[in-house]
């Protein structure tokens, strides 16, 4: 698992006691947080400190902005809605429907595995994730609907409040994102994966719910825990944003921030999802 989710600590984002970017270790800065300063310099290749044009070459340009993020977020994102959209009117709640909602998740983890540990990012590899998790949410959402309806509304809504939140929670400076902040909530989110794969692995062998992590009380504390995991990743994903912008990284990190933000919004939903479930089966 990567700084945010897996998506970053391949990218020279995070890397050491701090965020050291795409060069090497990086010198003590005092009153940094993240102890390197600028997490572009160093032996980064795009760092105009260590590297003179020739004097007849033009000016540097293709820096990520703001305005780069945004754009290929709304498009990862909304690749993602319309292929659920799509799944949503096309396909019918059955068995046949639930199959290939699994074989889709079981695509879009592979391609999402794939572009995490490439060293450049692919805008037809991310696209392609989305498209097929959307598949995937659509069904899962779809069905979820047919047993509690009105719950995908209820997701995305609590899915955006957590956004808000988080958003705001960071631009004000309530939360500030450190390397120990970092390293805390990544060694929570590792244990958390693992409890839940060890939760699959009893539930496969033994059937039912295995450890009960996903039903009753026990359940709605892990819901809550994996909301509140979703919105570190997203105040993670928020810092390397803000640093990839203020320190040049170059444009086509864009993506990589677009596909960072869209695992955890994913996250966010599907933790929703089965948070909401299990309040309303409870009723």
């Amino acid at each position: 698992m990567r700084s945010s989710n897996p998506v970053f600590s391949r990218r020279g984002f995070s890397r050491g006691e701090g965020y050291a970017g795409f060069g090497g270790a990086q010198p003590q800065t005092q009153g940094s947080p993240y102890a390197g300063g600028n997490p572009y310099a160093g032996t980064n290749p795009y760092d105009t400190t260590t590297y003179q044009a020739p004097p007849t070459a033009p000016a540097q340009t293709g820096r990520m902005t703001m305005d780069d993020v945004v754009m290929r977020t709304a498009m990862t994102l909304g690749t993602v809605v319309l292929g659920a959209l799509v799944a949503w009117f096309a396909l019918p709640v059955s068995k046949q429907s639930y199959g290939l909602a699994i074989g889709a998740s079981l695509v879009a983890l592979v391609l999402g595995l794939i572009q995490s540990f490439k060293r450049e990012p692919s805008p037809a590899l991310i696209l392609g994730y989305a498209v097929f998790e959307g598949v995937f949410l659509g069904v899962w959402s779809k069905i979820l609907d047919f047993m509690w309806p009105g719950i995908p509304l209820q997701a995305v809504l609590g899915t955006m409040a957590v956004f808000a939140g988080m958003l705001v929670a960071y631009r004000t400076r309530l939360i500030r994102v450190t390397a120990r902040y970092a390293r805390i909530g990544m060694a929570i989110a590792i244990g958390f994966v693992i409890l839940l794969f060890v939760n699959f692995i009893v539930a496969m062998i033994g059937g039912g719910d295995g450890l009960g992590l996903r039903s009753g009380p026990l359940g709605i504390v892990v819901g809550i825990i994996g909301v509140a995991l979703g919105a570190f990743f997203l105040s993670l994903d928020f810092k390397q944003i803000e640093d990839g912008v203020r320190y040049g990284a170059p444009r086509k990190e864009s993506w990589m921030a677009a596909f960072g933000l869209t695992l955890s919004l994913v996250w966010i939903y599907l933790e929703m999802l089965r948070l909401i479930a299990i309040l309303r089966g409870d009723d």
